[in-house]
């Protein structure tokens, strides 16, 4: 078990949260969707675990690479 941390991929603004601490996710599922340039680009998992943290809301403004939500692998 490992925390891995997900980043966004780009710069924009968090258009929809997908999960909530607690979740179980899959790699490959959106964690959340940041609207850049009027494109939805999702944040998917990186690995199999559970969101321990969220660190953005919807309507919040990110950067590329920023910090998004910390993931507790299997």
């Amino acid at each position: 078990m490992a925390l891995m941390e997900i980043e966004s991929p780009v710069t924009g603004v968090v258009w929809r949260v997908a999960t909530v601490p607690g979740d179980r996710v899959s790699a490959g599922d959106t964690v959340i969707v940041v609207e850049s340039m009027k494109m939805e680009i999702p944040v998917e998992a990186c690995a199999d675990g559970t969101i321990t943290q969220l660190l953005v809301n919807e309507g919040d403004s990110v950067v590329e690479d920023e910090l998004v939500a910390i993931l507790q692998t299997d």
